[in-house]
């Protein structure tokens, strides 16, 4: 039993490993992504985004292109980019590769988005193991040592609340981060489709004029 003890103590501590990573690896991607998000949604680029669309809808494609060039490497200034150079070669599949172009900007965004999913998830039950191992540990603690071991059984109970403590204090914060951060991209999203709207209703109009 002593040997089933002690692997229980190993993989107690082996658990407040866990979180300790799981802590450092959604730190770092929260960073990296909050880096990426602020590239691409800051208050210049949503301005940027306003007067993207105007010009859009006023079908001024050189505005487009001066527009692009002053805001510099962004989502919305690659997809521009793209839709004006397939938009002038006159591509009958243009709002097929859009699509496609929408769905490559996406999963740019949404990339390391499943690490802080996955961390908020299960972050808590990494937490709950440590504190069902602890508390085994506890009642064994008791067992052994009964009354006179009190002391050491409730401290070995606190160390054990304290692992469900550590996977909720990683998880909170870890949801919000992936629930803001996918708000964020649902927003960047919409902005694109509605960029591909009005495109393909300005190469519409144009058509009719031409055939006219």
């Amino acid at each position: 039993m002593s040997d089933t003890l002690s692997l229980v103590g190993y993989a107690e501590g082996f658990v407040f490993i866990m979180l300790l990573a799981a802590s450092i690896i959604a730190l770092a991607v929260g960073i990296e992504r909050t880096i990426i998000f602020k590239r691409n949604t800051n208050k210049k680029i949503e301005i940027f985004a306003g007067k993207l669309i105007e010009s859009f809808r006023k079908r001024d494609i050189k505005a487009v292109a001066e527009l692009v060039k002053e805001a510099g490497d962004n989502v919305y200034t690659r997809f521009a980019q793209f839709s004006i150079n397939y938009a002038e070669k006159n591509v009958e599949d243009l709002p097929d590769l859009m699509s496609g172009k929408i769905i490559e900007e996406k999963i740019f965004l949404e990339k390391r988005l499943t690490i802080l999913n996955t961390l908020g998830n299960n972050a808590p039950f990494i937490g709950l193991l440590g504190t069902v191992l602890g508390v085994i540990k506890a009642f064994y603690g008791l067992g052994t040592l009964g009354s006179t071991g009190a002391e050491v059984v409730m401290r070995s109970i606190s160390k054990a609340l304290l692992a469900t403590a550590a996977g909720l204090f990683i998880a909170i914060p870890v949801v919000m981060a992936n629930n803001y951060f996918s708000k964020k991209v649902k927003i960047i999203i919409q902005h694109l489709e509605i960029f591909s709207k009005e495109i393909n209703a300005g190469l519409r109009s144009k058509r009719k004029k031409t055939n006219e």
